[in-house]
């Protein structure tokens, strides 16, 4: 056991890369689902090209273009064809030393909209699914958002029980990188679990373009942030609302376990009229972080 472990030191990854899988046979065409389970649904010719180009860019990123000497990547992904196919493309653009591993998790796949799906009654459901809500609707047959999240809480509680127990090979002189292969409502259901945002917030979110990517980056008092390596006009485009944004860029540069005391707007969204500081009566503000 190194020094780091014996004094509990929690050696993080560097980046956090959600990736969605390159364009499919059933994006570019819904029949595609009638007749083939959605595990199995292929990439398209042209999926296939993104997900290289994707694999090119996030090299790019890890490697900071070139200027890091010490990093590598370690995968997970989803066990459906399209984001397997889509992980085979993106690792071209790695070298073998640079990857510690992969591992493929069933807790990130697709949200399961029933089996094979009929066209025309799966229209009818999604536009069901908008007046009602895409957090809370569940597919007959199927999934609610609300149960991805589920299973997507307990992949993080697996993923921290990897880097406490140092599976990914952290080290302090290493720059580790997760990437994480999955799809648009799973990537978007991760980032709500991990940044606290509230079912409101999640409803606000546009799904990402395929292959288009998602990197959390560790800011120097130990937050995660996609502010570090994403402008706030990215943000906004993805759906984030002000306060969003806000806390981001607070939390590129936070120190870790401030989070309540100095992001106000998170109680505002459940508490109103709340009292400042000064007109309490002489209670601590530590109640916050207890």
């Amino acid at each position: 056991m190194d020094k780091s472990q014996k004094s509990g030191h929690r050696c993080l990854p560097k980046r956090i890369i959600l990736v969605r899988h390159g364009e499919s046979q059933g994006n570019l065409d819904m029949a595609a689902y009638t007749t083939t389970p959605d595990c199995r649904i292929p990439l398209t010719p042209l999926g296939v090209v993104q997900a290289r180009t994707a694999g090119d860019r996030i090299q790019q990123v890890v490697s900071e273009g070139g200027r890091a000497a010490k990093w590598k990547v370690y995968f997970y992904v989803s066990p459906y064809e399209r984001t397997r196919a889509t992980l085979r493309e993106i690792g071209r653009a790695f070298p073998r030393k640079r990857i510690i591993g992969v591992r493929e998790e069933c807790r990130i796949r697709e949200q399961d909209f029933g089996n094979f799906q009929v066209e025309e009654r799966m229209k009818v459901i999604k536009e069901t699914r908008e007046r009602f809500g895409r957090f809370f609707f569940r597919f007959p047959e199927g999934e609610s958002a609300a149960d991805v999240f589920d299973r997507v809480a307990s992949f993080m509680e697996s993923l921290w029980r990897d880097i406490d127990m140092r599976r990914l090979e952290q080290d302090d002189n290493l720059d580790v990188n997760l990437v994480i292969v999955s799809h648009g409502l799973t990537s978007r259901v991760f980032l709500m679990k991990w940044f606290k945002w509230t079912v409101d917030q999640f409803e606000r979110l546009n799904n990402p373009d395929n292959c288009e990517f998602r990197v959390m980056q560790l800011g120097p008092g130990g937050e995660y942030s996609l502010a570090i390596h994403h402008t706030p006009a990215e943000l906004q485009l993805w759906g984030l609302s002000p306060e969003m944004i806000a806390d981001q860029q607070w939390r590129a540069t936070a120190v870790r376990g401030s989070w309540y005391e100095n992001c106000p707007w998170h109680l505002d969204n459940f508490f109103h009229h709340l009292k400042d500081s000064s007109d309490d009566d002489g209670s601590s503000d530590e109640c916050y972080n207890a």
